[in-house]
Formats: structure tokens, C-alpha cells, sequence
């Protein structure tokens, strides 16, 4: 074995045999000098053993006696500290990784291991293994020695238990053991108390360890798609805890929380809850996101009102019958979801006029709390008579200037004329014939925030609208737009824009230069790449929905986009992340864009 690596090593030895190394020498001199080594996605069926030696044996160059300058000392060059292997055909690795005891990152991710060698042990400095998308099926107790371990990545194997040990890796932040075959947790996970994030999603886990509750630094569990009926009392006590991810489970109900007070994100999605009880919601001070979709709940308590952080509330597919009208108080509320709800109160086109003019419709119930659940007109509906005789009221008292579902062409020029010094803050003219935003529109521009042109046939945004400095909210789904005019950029304090269903083959460049955008509706378009540097200087931007596009594929740069809340990109053509992935949610999709970017 040793005569073997040496001929390999040696100069002009074997070259008939092998005539391109796997590994260019210029790539081992750069490492000697970083002390990082890139590998990944070469077709390594083995990793040359010269690579396992690079700290051991002298170079190539060193074995043929040519000069070496001041900065190709090789003797004085630093041990390697970064391997990179991901994504070859690697189905072992060899002892020999004990050459490499400086190694700080080892990233084998997406070969075909089926086992790990035991000398991953002698890795004392290791800080972060990834073993991901492999096919191991067990590992070696060894790996329980590594003192600095702070990251283990472990998801997508073939793993049916985990070392009883494993909780002696007291320096490990990260573990990621998802979608593997899992059926129980180690008690001594309780001694993981450093770890920040925890992802157990996708295995075959019917009940958690109480013990669990003794990670006193976790802040992101994902128990997603396990087998669950009850979540252990005991973790109520986690005060770190951020994000809990529960969806796809049995859960009957939510788990009450009254230490997690600083929880922001709580998922539990497609269960089998039935009901929303207000101790469950109370001590939930700090909640932005309550996904609750495809469920059985029946009502929603007035204690949601308490939730005064929430921007996020996922209620679709449920039973839900009424709504408490005070749902419209909730001050940071940006996104309501109520479809597949046998909702007796709200008229089903009010739904699908989106969040904003549904918050209206409640808080305007709260003030007039007069008409039955039969009488159905919300106040915003100005239901203008066919001659267009102007709603004063409506205009003075609710700032709204309402003219829709008319299929007119063309808005009226009397309700232009009646609104006269009146700051309008509403404008709703959707669901009309209208072929271009209508000219007078720039009248109201000192008052008007909020503008809907939704479901008509424009297919030009006129300059008019750009000079709407104070627009936050911009709707104009259903028409025909092709592209935006670059003097959009003038909207500064644009907050949220829908351009679902148009026509759009190309990502509208000006959004990426609206710095106060939180919200891009761009579903059912025809968009076929995206700029993830450009959304990433979008601080703001917290919901991207993409859904119903072309996109061939994800750029995994844009899982440095980590502002992102809710990123939705089902139903385009790429081939990865696979729906599974996508299933999961925008944080485990971000991540899973994150592991995939170049190093």
C-alpha cells in the first residue's frame, strides 16, 4: 500500500496509466497555501490517497527538484483545515482522514457512503461534519470524541437510531437528523445544552423525549412530518425556543407554551386539531407567524387579539365558520388566509380581494356590529348605483374611493370631481374593463396609500401612478402586464405589490430598487430566472411568492436571502429542491439552498 502511494505520488510514475490526475496539482499548491480544499463535484469514485497526505508527504514539485519561490516554501505552508467532498460518487472514506487533524469543516454531502470510517474520532478540532444525502445506516461511536463538534448534518440517510451517546458532543449548535428513519430520540439529548437549532422532521418519531426541555439554548425545532399525538408538557419550558415546527403530525391539539415568550413562528399545519383553545394563545406574546392550515378547528377565540405581533395567520382548509371581527385590530397582521372555510359571515369575492380589504371589512363590522350574519354588504363596498351617483360618506367619513365589479371601461368622471379636497386613503377600482390606469388618478396623490386595479386589462402602468409617493400597498393581479416603467422606482414607501396572474416573462427589475417592499405576489406569470444578489439588498422583503412560474431553476444563492418568511416556488418546472423539499417550508428551504452554494 505504501509502495502504491508513493508511485502515485512520484514524478512521471503511472502517467500512461492515468493521464489526467483527478486532482490538478495547481489545486493542492493553492490548498497548501489556504488550507482549504475544494473537491466537490468531480466524479471521485475515492478520494486520492496524496490528498489524504497533503500534510504529510512533499509535493510533487518538492520530489522533482525544482526551485520553489518564497511563496511555494511547501515546508512552511499551513495544515489543511477545510475538505470539501460533496457531491461525488464516494461510497467509503479512508482511515487515512486521521492525516488531517486540523480539519475545522469535513463536507462529504451527496455521495454514496454507506458507513464512516472510525478515525473521524481523531478529528479533535473538527467544528462542522456533513454527512447529508448519503446512505449510512448507522455510525461509529467514535464520532462521539469530537470535542469542538458544533455542526452535525446527518439529514436525508438511511439512519433507524442514533448513539446512545450522542449527547456527549456538548459543543454541538446544530443537528439536522431529518429525514432519516428515526423512531425514538436518545435521552441524552437532554446534555445538549449549547444546541440552537434541531431539525428531527420527516422520520417515523410517534412521542419526545420530555428531557428534551433541558436544551435551554434552542430556538429552532422541526418535528415536522413525524408521527406525534402530544408534544410533552415539559417543553413549554424552553424559553429560548423561536420557531416550533409541528405541521403534518396527529396532533389533536396545540401545545400550550406559557414560557416560550419569545416564540415567533409556531407551524402545525395538517393535523388534526380541532380546537383553538385561548390558553393556547395567551402567553404568545411575541408570535409573527400561527400556521394552522389543514386542520378541523371549528372557531377562532377572541384571545388572537392578544397575538398584537402577528404578521402571518394561516387558517386555511379548516371548519371555521365566523371570525371574530376584532381580527382586524391586529396592528402588524399582513397576510390572512381563510380559503376552504365554511365562512358564514364574509362573502366569498371579499376573500379573494386579499388581506387588506378583508382586515377593512372587520374593523368596519366592529364599528357598525349591526347587520346579522344575512346581511352581508361590508361599509367598504360602496355599491354605487349604475349612473354613478358619488358616496359622499364614503369618501369623507372612510377616505375610500371605491368603483368595482361595474365592467365599465372607463371610471367616471363625477367621482373624480367629488372627491375634491377630501384626502382620499383608498382606492378600489378593480374588477372592471379598464385598459389603462385611469389619468386622474395623480389627483390624489398627496393622500392615497393604498391602490386596487386588480382584474381589469391593463397592460401599461402609466407614469400618473408613479408620482403616488405615499403608495404602500399596490394591487394588480388579473390583468395583462408585461413589464413595470423604471419610474416606479419613485415609490419609496411601497410596501406590498401583487402582480399575480399577468403576464411577466422577466422579473421586474424596479422591484429590486423599492427599498421598503415587504410583500412580492408574483404567482401564475411566466418568470424564468431570478437575481438573488439583487434580493438579497431587499432587507425588507419578508414573503416572495413565485408559485405557477417557469423557473428552470433556484439559484441556491438565494438562500442567503434569510429576511424571507414565507418563499413559495411550487409549481415550476426545476427539477430541485424537489417538492419534498419545497414541503417543508421557506427556513428549511433556505437552509437547504444554503448547503448548496459553491464554497
Amino acid at each position: 500500500m505504501a509502495a502504491a502511494r508513493r508511485a502515485r505520488a512520484g514524478p512521471g510514475f503511472g502517467r500512461e496509466a492515468q493521464p489526467e490526475p483527478p486532482v490538478p496539482q495547481g489545486l493542492l499548491r493553492a490548498a497548501r497555501r489556504s488550507g482549504q480544499l475544494n473537491l466537490a463535484g468531480r466524479g471521485l469514485c475515492h478520494v486520492p490517497p496524496h490528498v489524504w497526505r497533503i500534510n504529510v508527504d512533499p509535493p510533487e514539485e518538492a520530489l522533482q527538484n525544482l526551485s520553489f519561490t518564497a511563496a511555494d516554501r511547501w515546508w512552511e505552508q499551513t495544515d489543511l483545515t477545510k475538505l470539501i467532498l460533496a457531491s461525488n460518487k464516494l461510497q467509503s472514506l479512508s482511515e487515512d482522514v486521521q492525516l488531517l487533524p486540523a480539519l475545522t469543516l469535513l463536507d462529504v454531502h451527496d455521495n454514496q457512503l454507506t458507513s464512516l470510517p472510525s478515525a473521524l474520532g481523531q478529528l479533535e478540532n473538527l467544528q462542522k461534519l456533513d454527512v447529508s444525502h448519503n446512505k449510512l445506516q448507522s455510525l461509529p461511536e467514535e464520532l462521539l470524541q469530537l470535542p469542538r463538534l458544533r455542526s452535525l448534518l446527518l439529514q436525508h440517510n438511511e439512519l433507524s437510531h442514533l448513539p446512545q451517546g450522542l449527547g456527549q458532543l456538548l459543543s454541538l449548535e446544530e443537528l439536522d437528523v431529518s429525514n432519516n428513519h428515526l423512531t425514538a430520540i436518545p435521552t441524552s439529548f437532554a446534555l445538549l445544552v449549547n444546541l440552537v437549532r434541531l431539525n428531527l422532521a420527516c422520520n417515523q418519531l410517534k412521542d419526545l423525549p420530555a428531557d428534551l426541555s433541558a436544551m435551554k439554548s434552542l430556538r429552532q425545532l422541526d418535528c415536522t412530518k413525524n408521527y406525534l399525538e402530544t408534544v410533552p408538557p415539559k417543553l413549554a419550558t424552553m424559553a429560548s425556543l423561536e420557531q416550533l415546527y409541528l405541521r403534518k403530525n396527529k396532533l389533536h391539539s396545540l401545545p400550550e407554551l406559557p414560557s416560550c415568550k419569545l416564540l415567533k413562528e409556531l407551524h402545525a399545519g395538517e393535523n388534526q386539531i380541532e380546537i383553538l383553545n385561548a390558553e393556547n394563545l395567551k402567553h404568545l406574546n411575541s408570535l409573527c407567524v400561527l400556521e394552522l392550515r389543514d386542520n378541523k378547528i371549528k372557531s377562532v377565540p377572541e384571545e388572537i387579539t392578544l397575538l398584537q405581533k402577528l404578521e402571518r395567520l394561516d387558517l386555511a382548509n379548516n371548519d371555521i365558520s365566523r371570525l371574530p371581527y376584532t381580527l382586524g385590530n391586529l396592528p402588524q397582521l399582513k397576510f390572512l388566509a381563510l380559503e376552504g372555510n365554511p365562512l358564514r359571515t364574509i362573502r366569498r369575492d371579499l376573500l379573494q380581494k386579499g388581506t387588506q380589504e378583508l382586515l377593512k371589512y372587520l374593523r368596519s363590522k366592529i364599528q357598525d356590529d349591526g347587520p346579522g350574519p344575512s346581511e352581508e354588504p361590508p361599509v367598504t363596498a360602496m355599491t354605487l348605483p349604475s349612473q354613478a351617483r358619488v358616496n359622499m360618506h364614503a369618501i369623507t367619513s372612510l377616505k375610500l374611493l371605491e368603483y368595482s365589479e361595474k365592467q365599465a371601461a372607463e371610471i367616471p368622471e363625477e367621482l373624480f370631481h367629488a372627491v375634491g379636497a377630501n384626502p382620499v386613503a383608498t382606492v378600489n377600482f378593480s374588477k372592471n374593463q379598464l385598459r389603462e390606469v385611469p389619468p386622474r388618478i395623480v389627483e390624489l396623490k398627496d393622500s392615497v396609500c393604498d391602490v386596487n386595479l386588480g382584474f381589469n386589462k391593463i397592460s401599461s402602468i402609466s407614469l400618473e401612478l408613479c408620482r403616488l409617493h405615499k403608495l404602500t400597498h399596490l394591487d394588480l393581479r388579473n390583468n395583462v402586464l408585461t413589464s413595470l416603467p423604471k419610474e416606479m422606482e419613485a415609490l419609496t414607501r411601497l410596501q406590498i405589490i401583487n402582480l399575480a396572474f399577468n403576464r411577466f416573462k422577466d422579473f421586474p427589475s424596479v422591484l429590486y430598487h423599492l427599498p421598503a417592499l415587504e410583500t412580492i405576489l408574483l404567482s401564475n406569470n411566466q418568470v424564468g430566472s431570478i437575481d438573488p444578489v439583487q434580493l438579497k439588498g431587499m432587507d425588507r422583503l419578508s414573503t416572495l411568492d413565485l408559485q405557477n412560474n417557469d423557473l428552470l431553476q433556484v439559484p441556491p444563492e438565494l438562500g442567503l436571502c434569510e429576511n424571507l418568511r414565507a418563499l413559495l416556488l411550487e409549481g415550476n418546472p426545476f427539477r430541485t429542491p424537489r417538492a419534498a423539499v419545497l414541503a417543508k417550508g421557506t427556513a428549511a428551504l433556505l437552509e437547504y439552498l444554503r448547503g448548496r452554494i459553491p464554497t
